[in-house]
């Protein structure tokens, strides 16, 4: 059992981190694209470029931090190294100067995602290795994911309630301000109290082809990975298309900061809900029925028309009870997946922990579903003739159906990968007594 003081330890990064999360996909698009006038397709392709370059950071970050450690451990001394990086990053992206091109919108991006590479990997790798328990780790995943949110509404909020792209503009760089002191300062309680596990790097007992070939055959993690990926685009699109949806669909861009407000609040009350459920039916099949939830909810969005503010809330309301369980119970699958590839490895004569490499996996996924959001959305309603803030409404269709019937397919999709997941609480239970009795 992991103390209550090291779970808050441990999940206050998640504040500051988050602070970023939220603003860089929902607000920063819409604010380069339409405030500073570079349009919405170039913005696209340059968020995009982004998550090409976590393609390449993201494997390197993840074996580096499996492999290389300093005195007081392995994964503090990659946060601690990727904290300044991410600060600067995040500084540009969210206080441009007069003039920023796409060019500076690029630059900026990858800076940041870098930096946020660097701490977010060996973070989340961190909270996995501090426990093998089945339900352990899901208190662990709440724990980060409850101030993640609390970060999300304390920016993203403050963003929203901008009326005009100059407050928009000033909200943003005080984002950008936040994160640069928040950052080192909740990394104080992690660095001083959370203990940084002492696990074995990879081995010379286990090459690098078997290596590569048990990860190949991990297949509860490829299932977990391509779900993760259908339903990061599922939630993705309606995040990306947040405030176009409720500007010229709703027609209530006053209350944007409500609707966050309301959808992030009814996710930390779903959270324990979620956590409670998965005892009883395990994470993989109530991961399931939190999604079933969610394409109910988002059915309702054809109906949506100007002045249906009370309809979009009650939207916002049944989508938001759902991401409790998004966020808390795939991370938790996550870490239950590497004690498959730590098992087969033992078996094979290394026993090394690679959390850092499936993590690198996991994070390059979750931008890339991300990505596609962005990269989908804004080229199709731009080749629909969508044009914000217009009295044009010819690509309105295409805006209704990007937010409410496609993340339902995908949605579709990653339930029929989950629903016969091999691996339970039994499952992982055998797992750690395999790891456990050899190690």
């Amino acid at each position: 059992m992991v103390p209550l003081m090291v779970l808050i330890a441990y999940g206050l990064l998640g504040l500051p981190l988050a602070a970023a999360t939220l603003p860089l996909y929902v607000h920063i698009p819409n604010y380069y694209a339409v405030d500073l006038g570079l349009g919405l397709a170039a913005v696209g392709g340059a968020m995009f470029l982004m998550r090409i370059w976590d393609v390449v950071t993201d494997p390197l970050i993840g074996i580096l931090s499996d492999r290389i450690g300093g005195r007081y451990g392995r994964r503090r001394l990659w946060v601690g190294m990727g904290i300044p990086v991410a600060m600067l990053g995040g500084w540009m992206i969210f206080r441009p100067p007069l003039g920023a091109d796409i060019t500076y919108l690029v630059v900026a991006g990858l800076v940041l995602h870098l930096g946020w590479t660097m701490v977010m990997l060996p973070y989340q790798a961190w909270g996995a290795e501090l426990s093998r328990d089945y339900n352990t780790r899901n208190r662990i995943a709440a724990a980060r994911e409850m101030f993640v949110i609390a970060g999300t509404l304390v920016a993203g909020g403050l963003v929203a309630m901008a009326a005009s792209p100059a407050d928009r503009g000033h909200a943003l760089g005080i984002v950008g301000l936040f994160l640069a002191i928040g950052l080192p300062l909740s990394a104080i309680p992690l660095f001083w109290k959370v203990p940084d596990p002492q696990i074995a790097a990879v081995t010379a007992k286990v090459s690098w082809r078997q290596g590569l070939s048990v990860m190949v055959g991990n297949r509860p993690f490829r299932r977990l990975l391509l779900a993760w990926v259908l339903n990061g685009i599922a939630n993705g699109l309606p995040a990306t298309l947040f405030l176009l949806f409720v500007e010229n669909i709703v027609g209530a861009p006053q209350q944007s900061g409500l609707f966050l407000l309301t959808y992030f609040l009814v996710a930390v009350v779903g959270m324990p809900v979620w956590l409670w459920i998965a005892r009883k039916f395990g994470k993989h099949r109530t991961w399931c029925i939190a999604m079933i939830w969610a394409c109910g909810w988002f059915a309702l969005a054809p109906l949506i028309g100007v002045g249906d503010g009370g309809l979009y809330l009650a939207l916002c309301i049944g989508t938001g009870f759902a991401l409790g369980a998004d966020l808390a119970l795939p991370p938790s699958m996550q870490a239950d997946v590497v004690d498959v590839d730590t098992a087969a490895l033992t078996k094979a004569g290394g026993g090394a922990a690679r959390t850092g490499v499936y993590f690198a996996l996991w994070g390059m996924a979750t931008k890339l579903s991300l990505a596609l959001a962005v990269g989908i959305a804004f080229p199709l309603l731009d080749w629909a003739g969508f044009q914000a803030n217009s009295l044009e409404t010819s690509g309105e269709t295409a805006l209704v159906l990007l937010y409410g019937f496609v993340p339902i397919v995908f949605k579709a999709g990653a339930i029929a990968v989950m629903w016969h997941f091999p691996l339970s609480l039994n499952d992982q239970e055998a797992l750690k007594a395999r790891i456990e009795g050899v190690g």
